[in-house]
């Protein structure tokens, strides 16, 4: 069987119950005229995204090897998507460890499977890293802009875990909680990971200080959705955060 080229990007794609949004981000992601693959890690949804994506990958299955171009309902192609099924709830950061794993791309860029954030920013992401600049990307939500389309609790949260990891890995970051990071493929996979929730935003940031990676920031756009939409992470991953920020920054990793 021959192994098909590795593409330019590996879209890293976890999803938690996510049925509202799912169809829309997978075509959205499509859209971009960019060489790439879409790992889709289900966590376990009890909320029909499972079915959904269950649907999808047989139809994946069923149109492989197919000479015409495969759509499934608004995605427009399917070749470039694999899905894996988590059978238990663990977290965000374990289903990126997953998706890691997998990645063949040249760049790996984690995408949420909400609308925070516009997979049309992936070109101002990849810039840095395709002209040298950088081996790792943030798009930050905050640089250059206010905070007024969100609730002023979670940019506080925020600015709190973002400044004290700052302090400790030198970075200089806007925002160490954003949910765009790219990443030059060999960076990601050669770092061992542990945090199997939100705590895998600052513990990535402190371990990829370690390895004098050049990081960049550049801004991107975000539309902020409110718990009742969806959005999952609360006060207690906050206080995981502080404890993540600290532990992977100032202690050694555990073999």
């Amino acid at each position: 069987m021959t192994v098909p080229p590795a593409p330019k990007l590996t879209v890293v794609m976890p999803a938690y119950n996510e049925i509202a949004t799912i169809e829309e981000i997978l075509c959205r992601v499509q859209a971009i005229d960019i060489d790439k693959e879409i790992i889709v890690v289900d966590d376990a949804s009890k909320d029909g995204t499972r079915d959904f994506l269950t649907r999808l990958k047989n139809h994946i299955a069923a149109v492989a090897g197919s000479p015409s171009p495969a759509h499934f309902g608004r995605i427009a192609k399917v070749d470039n998507i694999r899905i894996i099924f988590q059978e238990v709830n663990c977290g965000k950061g374990a289903a990126l460890r997953r998706g890691f794993e997998e990645a063949r791309g040249e760049i790996v860029v984690i995408q949420d499977a909400d609308l925070e954030l516009d997979p049309q920013e992936y070109p101002r992401l990849v810039a840095p890293i395709e002209q040298g600049q950088a081996d790792v990307v943030y798009g930050s939500r905050f640089l250059g802009r206010t905070c007024d389309d969100q609730p002023f609790a979670y940019y506080l949260g925020n600015k709190v875990l973002t400044v004290t990891s700052n302090m400790l890995t030198g970075l200089g970051l806007t925002d160490v909680w954003t949910g765009y990071k790219m990443f030059r493929r060999e960076v990601i996979q050669n770092i061992h990971l542990r945090e199997n929730r939100f705590g895998f935003e600052p513990e990535v940031t402190a371990k990829i200080a370690k390895t004098g990676c050049r990081v960049r920031e550049v801004a991107v756009s975000y539309t902020c959705r409110s718990r009742e939409e969806g959005k999952k992470i609360g006060w207690k991953d906050s206080v995981r955060g502080l404890w993540c920020t600290l532990r992977y920054s100032l202690l050694p990793d555990r073999p």
